[in-house]
């Protein structure tokens, strides 16, 4: 029991830490002024087409299927994976789990090897490519290496050491209720639990904010239309009504 309440206070933590820390980034991110009007082109020139080239950026990473095919492929794989199995985990605190869920848990199964195998790929990249390995920096070998720990550690519970999925799903539901249940000391599954509560606990701070970050891209968020309409940042017009106040008074004598 008291592995239990450790784990759970440290979920707990972690939680916190992650949905605050993503909403204060996001917060910063929407007021960061954007002064200039600076599309990557061939960019859309209305607002359906930021909305499609967004949704082909974010599902299909097109412009990082121009720039570098290699990157692409094990981009798509490490993400895809990662969403089955992040799908998959939903049956830990879902009672009855949802239709959709149950469909993936097969495919989640081996999605866990090629999710590794993806993490692999970027690992290697950044070790063998010289141009790569330029501008790699420590922090991006320990999120790869958190990142397959976490993969590695979750394919032994499944094939090595299995451990006991319905006490681990009433921890996990216990969590919600503020029910704190036992957990099974099984050391694949409190090291897999360990990393994944350190990933929540790093993610504010770490270069994976990219994630919601690319929706606050004028790179790719802005409409292609500079002649046609002049663009003023929120910021900027805020400066030009003051100074055109400043301007009236001094006109004015005051």
């Amino acid at each position: 029991m008291v592995i239990g309440v450790i784990y759970a206070v440290l979920f707990w933590t972690a939680t916190i830490v992650l949905v605050l820390g993503v909403a204060n980034k996001i917060r910063i991110y929407a007021k960061t002024p954007a002064p200039l009007k600076i599309p990557t082109t061939p960019a859309p020139v209305t607002q359906s087409g930021v909305f499609l080239r967004m949704f082909q950026e974010v599902f299909l990473f097109k412009s990082l299927f121009r720039a570098d095919k290699l990157l692409w492929i094990l981009g798509m794989l490490f993400h895809y994976t990662m969403l089955i199995i992040v799908l998959r985990h939903f049956r830990y605190v879902q009672d009855p789990v949802w239709g959709v869920i149950q469909f993936v848990q097969p495919f989640g199964i081996y999605a866990g090897f090629l999710f590794v195998i993806g993490l692999l790929g970027l690992m290697a990249r950044r070790v063998f490519i010289d141009r790569i390995r330029y501008i790699t920096s420590p922090s991006d070998i320990a999120m790869l290496l958190l990142l397959i720990l976490i993969g590695v550690s979750g394919l032994m519970m499944q094939f090595v050491s299995p451990t006991n999925i319905i006490m681990v799903k009433a921890f996990f539901r216990g969590l919600i209720a503020f029910d704190w249940q036992p957990l099974p000391a099984d050391v694949p599954l409190l090291i897999h639990l360990g990393l994944v509560a350190t990933l929540m606990l790093i993610f504010p701070i770490s270069k994976l904010l990219h994630a919601p970050g690319i929706f606050f891209s004028p790179t790719r968020n802005q409409i292609d239309n500079p002649r046609e309409k002049r663009h003023v940042s929120a910021w900027a017009a805020e400066l030009d009504k003051q100074g055109k106040t400043y301007l009236d008074e001094l006109d004015q004598g005051k």
